[in-house]
């Protein structure tokens, strides 16, 4: 249980002394961020300022699990290893599209085709190696079974999870980077929700079907594979999302980039997945599920009802700055929506495992 705490701190500190680092090298670089001309017009100030800092967040990450593992003596898990290896490869598709993007000098980075073969590649080498790597108790890092707050009786079998996996891990990637358009709006829901993963992988881990004891599993355990070291990443996450928040909020100094946004999607996903918690995933991830909806709404009502818009512009956190709300009060009232997703849907997992007792 230490291994949490030591993440967590861990991912803090390294977080903390390599952000300002990370702010000088790339604005030395010359690697700004590029903004929309066609969006909202209070941004166009912020062009310039450096991106990509999602960088900080995947290394503290990788820095902080690697120095618990060092610290407590334990050799790393399967699951967590898949985790941190998608969390990585997401990121590096993030950062050929920032880089894209510096050097073109605009806001396009990868094609929409390039970006999602990069980001299908990942998860399907994820979702694949998931179903591999059994422990002692034969379970895996992940199961054919569609799970809520836990492993349903519908199992699809290794094809259908495949593409499934890869729908989740693509919509939550995408979700986080669309999240990712208002000063620390993404860094701060990711806290939250990571945070909410740290719990689930905390008691997951106390109610495991692995922990025999006298009277056999307890009632309702988890058949999950490494529950607490799942939840060790999650914290090394959370951690590094609320140091980098120092720099990241109002008057913002470095942007995250889809480097961060891509890397931070594909971890959660892969958490939900290594959790069995593939559909409670939009109840916790509420807030860029909302934002997602918020653009393919917008965009079948353009294509669809001849050019009308539902929303000012999308996402729909960008809809609320153009009709007058500033920036910091859309924030932080995103925030407390993203706060009440993540008490939701804790809550329902609870209320999962109390059931069953």
């Amino acid at each position: 249980m230490r291994g949490v705490l030591y993440s967590a701190g861990f991912a803090l500190v390294f977080t903390f002394a390599g952000t300002p680092a990370a702010i000088k090298i790339l604005t030395r670089l010359g690697v700004g961020q590029q903004v929309r001309t066609d969006g909202v017009q209070a941004h166009l100030a912020k062009r310039g300022i450096p991106t990509m800092g999602g960088i900080v967040i995947v290394l503290a990450t990788l820095l902080a699990y690697i120095a618990t593992k060092l610290v407590t003596g334990q050799g790393p898990s399967a699951s967590a290893v898949l985790v941190l290896l998608l969390m990585t490869a997401m990121g590096v598709v993030g950062g050929v599209d920032d880089l894209l993007k510096v050097f073109r000098g605009r806001s396009l980075g990868l094609r929409a085709r390039a970006k999602f073969v990069g980001q299908w590649a990942a998860a399907i080498v994820f979702a694949v190696a998931a179903l591999h790597f059994p422990n002692s108790h034969g379970y895996h890092p992940a199961s054919a079974h569609i799970s809520f707050y836990r492993d349903t009786a519908l199992s699809i079998g290794p094809i259908l999870f495949v593409l499934w996996a890869g729908f989740l891990i693509a919509g939550a990637s995408n979700g986080v980077n669309l999240t990712d358009g208002a000063d620390g709006l993404a860094a701060g829901a990711c806290t939250m929700v990571f945070g909410a993963y740290v719990f689930i992988g905390v008691w997951q881990h106390g109610q495991s079907c692995a922990a025999v004891g006298p009277a056999g599993p307890p009632a309702g355990c988890y058949q999950v594979r490494d529950p607490l070291d799942l939840a060790i990443v999650a914290a090394a996450i959370m951690g590094s999302c609320f140091a980098f928040l120092w720099w990241n909020t109002a008057p913002v100094q470095i942007f995250l980039g889809d480097v961060g946004s891509l890397a931070l999607g594909g971890a959660l996903a892969g958490l939900a997945i290594c959790t069995r918690t593939e559909l409670l995933l939009a109840l916790i991830g509420g807030l860029f599920v909302m934002n997602t909806v918020s653009v393919v709404l917008q965009v079948a009502s353009f294509r669809y009802r001849g050019g009308k818009r539902i929303f000012k512009i999308a996402p729909l956190h960008h809809h609320f700055e153009v009709i007058g709300w500033s920036e910091t009060t859309v924030v932080v009232r995103f925030w407390i929506l993203c706060g009440l997703f993540v008490i939701a849907g804790i809550t329902v997992f609870y209320a999962g495992w109390s059931t069953v007792q």
